[in-house]
This record gives C-alpha cells, structure tokens and sequence, in this order.
C-alpha cells in the first residue's frame, strides 16, 4: 500500500460488469455520487476502486456493493458533471474491502491489494493455458461474426493470470460470474472454474449452431422473413416446451359467441382446426388468423333496432337542413314504408325482400355542397343507425367493392365489408358517395361489382373475395350520390330511386348562412356571436358578387375567411361586437369576383341571353352571332358539341327560310360567325336553339334583344320549340343573375311547380310552341304572313 494514500480510496459503483486487473474498461459515469468519486480521484492524482454492485438499482447503499473491487487508473476522461463523463480506466489489482466509508456524498473504502496467488508449477500453468486456448478458439468459432482478429490476440498470450481475465471480463456471462471469478485470488482455481463456464457457454452455442443449420435447410429463399419465429419455436422444442392449441379454444369461443349462419361456422371451424394443424409460426398462419379475425368480427346477427318515428324523423330533417321540401317528403316516404314492412305481424318475407330492400337504395343527384352527404348521416340519426361513408371516387379496381383473394400478399376485404365491420352492426346507414366517378381500369369495372349490391334480388347473398362466404347485405340502407348521371351505367342507375336535389335560391341561402354556416365557422374560429356580427347586406354581397354556385360550400369558405379577419379585429378591438357591413369585404375577400353581365351589357343586335345546365347548377350563356364577307358559311366558336353545332345548322337554316323576303335574301353571300363565350369550357346539347336563331334573326334584322330576357329550347327544322331538362336549376340560375323574363317551351310549363314560389313571382315566363312565337316577343316580327309558319301554328 505504499503507492496509496493512507486515506479512503474512493469508490465507483458500476453495475451489470465487472473491472479486471491489467484490462481497460469505458464508462459512462452521471450518477452524483459516482461523479464526485470521480472527480475527487482526479482531484488529487489518485487511482479510484471500482466495485461491481448487486442488482440494477439507481443509488446502491453499502450493502448493495461487493467487498472486492479492482483498483483503476484513470486513463481517460472527457465531459462534465452535468452531461456526465465519459471515462477509460485500467485495473491495476485486485482489491479486497475492509471497510466502507462516506465523506461528503462519496463512498471510500479502507483494505487491502489482493495479489495473485501462482500455485500450480509451469508445466501445470502451460497445459491449463493451451487447454483454455483451445476452448475459447472454438467458442469463437462457433460465434456468427468473423472472430479470426480475436483469435489472433489469445494465441499472443502466454501469461495464465491475464487470459483469466481477459477471458473473464469477455465472456457473455451473468454478474455474479464474473465477481467469483474476480474473487478467486488462486490462477489455477480461477484457471479451472473459468474452463467450467467456457465448456458450458460452448456446448450452449453448439446447440444455438445446430438450430441455425436445422433452420437453413428447411427455410427458402422466401421464407427469410420468418426466421426468428423459427427459431424461438426451435428452441421451444429442444427444451420440451413446445406450446399446445391455445389458440384453437380462444377461436372456437369467438366463433360460438359470433352468431354465424351454419355453413359461415363450418367454414370457420374448419380454418381454425387448419391453423392448428399448420401451427402459430407457419408461414400461412398469419393469413389464416387475420381470416378468422374478419370472420369473428363481423356483425352477423347483430342489427340496431329501427325506431322509426315519422315525426322525430322529420323534426331531424328540418333541423339539419333548411328547404329541400321535395326531398324531405320523399325520405319520409320511404321511412313509411319500412315501418309498415317491419311492423305487420306475418309479414311477407318474398314481398318484402324485393319491394321493402328495394325502397332501401337511394340514389341523390345534385350539384356540389347541396347537402346530399349531410343528408344521408340525418337518415342515419333519424333511424338510429350508424353511419359509413364509402368513398368511390376514382376507384378502378373491382377488388376495391368485391375484395381481393387471400392468395394475394397484402390482400383485405372490400370497401362494403370493411364499412359493416367498422359499423359493428349488420343494418347500417351506407352512403356509397361520388358513384358518377368510378372509372374502369384493366383491373375490371367497379360499377359492375356493385351490381350485386345494389341488387335486392341477390344483395342477400353478397360474397366478398376475401370472405369468401356469403354475407347478408339486404339490411342495409344504402345511399348513393353523385353529380350527374350521364356517367353513370345504365343497369346501376336502375338498381336506385332517383332523388334529385336542385341548387338554392339566394332566400335559402341566406337562411342556411345564418343558421348553420356562420355559428359553425365563429365556433371553429374560436369567435362567439357576441363577438362577430355579420350584417345582412354583407351577407348578401358575398352570396351574389364572390359566390356563384348552386350548393354553398363556396359560401362557407367565405364566411370562414370574413372569420379569420375578425378574429384580429376581435383581439386588438375594445368595442365589442366587430361589425362586417358589406363595404368592409373590399378589405377582407378583395374585388367582387362576380358580376351581372346581364345589366351591364348593352343591346346589340345578334346577341342573346341562353340558360344551360351543369353538373354544379344551372348558369347564364351568350349566344353572340357576327356578320362578315364570304361565301355563305357558318363559322362555330366557343368550344361546342356536335349537338349544339347541329342546332347552329338548324337555326341558320329555319333563319334564312323564314325571314327569305324580309332581309336575309341579299345576305347569303356573307358568312355568319356564331360564338358562345367561356370557349375554355365544353359546351352542348340542343337547348340552345331557341337562342342561337333568335340570335341569328336579331343579326339579320338588325333588331337588339333585350338582354334581361332569356331563353332556353330546342328548334326543329320546321320551326317547332321543343321541351329541354333541368328547367329548375336554368331559371334559379336566371334569376341570380337579374334576369326577369323567362322564354320556355309550351311542354315545359309543368316543371315550374319545381321551382320555387319566390322565384316565380319575380320572373316573367312565356310558353311558346314555335319559333314566331318567340321572334314575336323578342323582335316584334309578325311571320304571319308566311306560308311555311301556316304549316305549323
């Protein structure tokens, strides 16, 4: 001990390892205490003792550390006391304790150096030293990674007493090990208890080895991914612990608790005996489980009462959506039959299943944000029922409605399935949304997958891919949407009841703002009423000069921004509420997008006000007509159809063979130019004719049309005006764009009853036949006289 202080030697605590004397050892030093042993040591150019402790806690006592420990030198230190250090020490020897001190918050230990006691003679040592070589060779040998560098460094050394410890220190052995050896002083007791652990820890790796082999030859190149399974289960059996059916019981339990038909339960009890035959780590066991998962997850028998109350139902309608009258009826309607249906006491099941499911399949067509999705969840609410929306859009693959087959890697059930799964109940409210934008792909048609679920007739018997059995779907309320139905095939279309939904008029518009738009969007913005006031007018003016859409999903966004400008005013301002008067929305939405062309046009002669349909509501168009020198030809522009340019053939035709003796005859020679502004945008169909010959009949004549009358037809050859579609979202259209005089076909007088009262009020119709009729009113041109108008009036 003359090399020591005469005082305490600090005490550094480590745990899970063990310091040997002549090897080097890094540490990772943050607990307080050993960072004060630490830093004394440095301090004052001391060797510290390292001491192995028991167990893993956080802050040993005395009695947690061992009495002997290896004395260290510091050969490396880097960090500081709050990060922690990062430290290297060398044992020096080994080192017994007599006594365990602390002096400010430091561990220090009083004892003694323990030096190696050599008591076997050199021939002894040599044969204990080749012995021990030669297991650790093979010990190395029989590891995974390339040891040939270790193996070079033992056979270098010579000296019994350090291949003790470095093989001590290395081997991947428990603690507790690693201290007895620490303690034995003896280099032969050492020398032959370490060859004890080496033997046992090499008969170890060989059975480890032989799993591996085992594993190799049995597993392929595809079945990599599941060798640690493999090996677990390896194990298991060379240990006799090899599991039993356990999973066989927990699936026969769920599929009794299910509630399956009988021949779904034979299949599933089939599947479940297969996965116990094939076992839990085979490599189909997974498909097998997530199969018997599916099946014991679907609601087979489980259904949510309807509570079918006509009066509750409607009082749900009106509060969730303003207007829509039409609609509403119909919806109650079909809640009335499904009442009458689930109410008789001896029902008839045939009858049922075909007109009852079929009352069930309702297909809403209208423009975007008219509420069509919103409906369907207050169906849902008024039934009681759960709510799945099944988005279709842009879906190409049929395995996305029927499944893919379980051959498949990555497969999964249907998108009917997973929404009934998703429900938990078999009767949900399913709303099959955006069907108009299913598309065909080489993969096959969507559109014809759902044939089977829109079909009364066999929706019953609904087989997935996936399930491969079949499932019940006539319970469900189905619901379908789209925007417009000429994309729509024709054998689906006529699986549904068609409900169309027009747009709004600006008067229930500005009701749904107030009572629904504008709280919801203050309550999302974190505003109260209290706070924000948006007054009428300005409401007004963000529904006709920054909005033009028949639903008011545009509105909405709107309003969410007028929020978001006074949610500042609302944090800077003291007066309370901020008022949005319609000339702040020149600071907050910038210019007016919209504007009515109709009242800012002038007169001019060849220029009409038409009124076409889109799938997002009715709109305004210009038919403009030009004269110019030529040879007698039609010129089309804008973009038009070949239905609309046919109508362009017929006006000019029934133009210049009715008005021959007024003005046209010394016009042949020239070309008559007729173009439809927005040329970016398709146009056609025939409801334009009225227009274009009005048009053409306003050039020739040299008479202006007023542009506040608008019109919409189809012409024959003969003069005659035709009946056109979508009347109601034409003249809603009309009407938000000022217009008050309305020119309609004779035969479609009766769609007015779906227009709205306030709308008709304003507007000035007139139901022609033919075209005189029309150039009467608009051109004050009598054709009276002419033979050909005789033919038809």
């Amino acid at each position: 001990m003359k090399a020591y202080p005469a005082e305490y030697i600090p005490i550094l605590p480590i745990r899970q390892t063990v310091a040997f004397p002549g090897l080097a050892l890094p540490l990772l030093v943050s607990r307080p205490r050993s960072v004060a042993a630490l830093e004394r040591a440095q301090e004052r150019n001391w060797p510290i003792l390292v001491v192995a402790q028991k167990g893993d806690v956080q802050e040993p006592s005395i009695n947690d550390l061992y009495r002997v420990g290896t004395l260290c030198r510091i050969e490396k230190i880097q960090g500081s006391r709050e990060a922690g250090y990062q430290v290297v020490v060398r044992g020096l020897s080994r080192f017994r304790i007599h006594e365990i001190g602390e002096h400010e918050g430091v561990y220090d230990a009083h004892g003694q150096v323990v030096e190696d006691i050599v008591d076997a003679d050199e021939e002894t040592r040599q044969a204990l030293l080749e012995s021990m070589k030669k297991t650790a060779e093979e010990i190395l040998n029989l590891m995974p990674a390339d040891m040939r560098q270790f193996t070079e460094l033992l056979a270098g050394i010579n000296d019994l007493a350090f291949f003790t410890h470095l093989c001590s220190a290395n081997l991947d052995i428990e603690t507790v090990h690693k201290q007895e050896l620490l303690e034995t002083s003896s280099v032969k007791s050492r020398a032959l208890r370490l060859l004890d652990i080496m033997q046992a820890r090499k008969n170890n790796l060989q059975v480890q080895t032989q799993i591996r082999d085992k594993l190799s030859e049995k597993l392929g190149r595809q079945q990599r991914e599941h060798i640690l399974r493999e090996q677990l289960q390896a194990i298991r059996d060379e240990l006799g612990e090899s599991s039993g059916g356990g999973k066989k019981v927990d699936y026969q339990q769920r599929i009794e608790e299910a509630g399956m038909p009988e021949d779904v339960k034979s299949v599933a009890m089939e599947e479940a005996k297969r996965l116990e035959e094939v076992g839990n780590f085979a490599p189909e066991a997974h498909v097998i489980r997530n199969y018997l998962d599916l099946l014991c997850s679907l609601p087979w028998s489980k259904s949510a009462p309807d509570w079918i109350d006509l009066e509750r139902s409607r009082a749900i309608l009106d509060e969730d959506h303003y207007g829509l009258d039409k609609i509403k009826k119909r919806v109650l309607q079909h809640l009335a039959v499904m009442k009458l249906l689930s109410g008789k006491k001896e029902p008839n099941t045939e009858l049922m299943g075909k007109e009852g499911r079929r009352g069930s399949i309702l297909l809403f067509v209208g423009p975007p944000g008219v509420g069509k999705t919103s409906l369907g969840q207050s169906i849902a609410k008024a039934l009681g029922r759960k709510f799945q929306r099944v988005s279709l859009g842009g879906v190409r693959d049929d395995a996305e409605i029927r499944g893919h087959r379980r051959t498949y890697i990555g497969s999964m059930p249907g998108r009917i399935i997973q929404a009934i799964k998703r429900a938990g109940e078999n009767n949900p409210v399913i709303m099959l949304d955006e069907i108009d934008k299913l598309s065909m792909g080489y993969q096959g048609d969507p559109a014809a997958a759902l044939l089977e679920v829109l079909d009364p007739e066999q929706n019953s018997n609904f087989t997935d891919h996936y399930l491969d059995v079949p499932f019940d779907l006539s319970k469900v309320f189905f619901i379908a949407t789209a925007n417009e139905l000429e994309t729509i095939p024709g054998p689906l279309l006529d699986r549904m009841e068609l409900i169309e939904l027009g747009g709004y008029i600006t008067e229930e518009k500005v009701h749904i703002a107030k009572k629904h738009l504008i709280p919801k969007q203050l309550h999302a913005h974190g505003l109260s009423e209290a706070q924000v006031e948006i007054t009428d007018a300005a409401l007004l003016k963000v529904i006709h000069d920054y909005t033009r859409e028949a639903g008011v999903r545009n509105l909405q966004r709107r309003i969410a921004s007028i929020c978001r400008a006074c949610a500042e005013k609302v944090l800077l301002s003291a007066a309370l509420p901020v008022k949005v008067d319609a000339s702040d929305l020149f600071e907050i939405l910038g210019p007016e997008r919209y504007t009515y062309e109709v009242v800012a046009r002038v007169a001019t002669p060849g220029v009409v006000t038409g009124l076409a349909w889109t799938p997002v509501g009715g709109e305004i168009l210009f038919i403009e007509s030009s004269l110019m020198p030529g040879t007698g030809r039609l010129i089309l522009t804008g973009q038009l159809g070949d239905v609309m340019k046919e109508s362009a053939r017929i006006a000019l035709s029934l133009v210049r063979s009715r008005l021959a003796a007024a003005a046209v005859s010394s016009q042949d020679s020239r070309d008559v130019h007729v173009h439809v502004p927005a040329g970016a945008i398709p146009k056609d169909g025939p409801s334009a004719g009225v227009a274009i010959a009005t048009a053409m009949a306003s050039l020739f004549v040299g008479k202006a049309v007023d542009p506040k009358i608008a019109m919409s037809g189809e012409v024959t050859l003969r003069g005659l005006v035709l009946p056109v579609g979508g009347i109601k979202e034409k003249v809603i259209a009309a009407h938000r764009a000022g217009i008050r005089h309305v020119i309609l076909a004779k035969q479609n007088e009766k769609d007015l009853l779906e227009v709205p009262a306030t709308v008709r009020k304003e507007i000035k119709f007139d139901f022609v036949e033919t075209i005189a009729e029309v150039y009467r009113i608009t051109l004050g041109i009598d054709l009276n006289q002419n033979p050909l108008v005789a033919d038809v009036a």
